[in-house]
């Protein structure tokens, strides 16, 4: 069952070493890709720092820095027009906090948590193998979509 359609033009805002960006491609869609740090891969670019969006797109997707997630987000929802899409790849555990209760969770709920219903392999700057040879992850994520306007209940689905 689809849960969401990806629209085709898709922001890969802290796209790293382009796995994410990578994938989305094999799935046909057309990827702007950056990053605040150059990795080898799409443009640098500040996203904390943009003013607008890139032409035509309507989706924001990415995982970003932990530490900086509750500001993407936020920003992501300035950015993007009515009925755009925000998709975070997040820790479960970002559910959890009154200050992104206060800020962001009170006021814009997303509209899906998907929820892995295993532990997914994430490797920072994409060294899966390492992250293999020591024992894989405890750490448990999710899928967050923010649909600009929304504002019913969250839904949750496992993945």
């Amino acid at each position: 069952m689809t849960v969401i359609q990806l629209p085709r033009k898709i922001w890969e805002c802290a796209c790293g070493t382009g796995c994410l960006s990578d994938r989305l491609m094999d799935f046909g869609h057309e990827v702007i890709s950056t990053d605040l740090v150059d990795r080898g891969y799409g443009g640098v670019r500040d996203f904390l720092e943009t003013t607008e969006l890139p032409n035509d797109c309507t989706c924001i997707l990415t995982n970003p820095p932990y530490k900086y997630a509750l500001d993407f987000i936020k920003h992501s929802l300035e950015l993007l027009p009515d009925d755009g899409l925000c998709i975070m790849f997040l820790k479960t555990t970002f559910l959890e906090g009154q200050k992104r209760y206060d800020e962001l969770f009170s006021k814009h709920p997303p509209q899906y948590v998907l929820q892995f219903s295993r532990r997914v392999l994430c490797a920072k700057n994409g060294e899966f193998q390492r992250m293999k040879d020591g024992g894989g992850s405890a750490v448990s994520y999710a899928w967050f979509v923010w649909k600009k306007g929304y504002h019913g209940d969250t839904v949750i689905k496992w993945i």
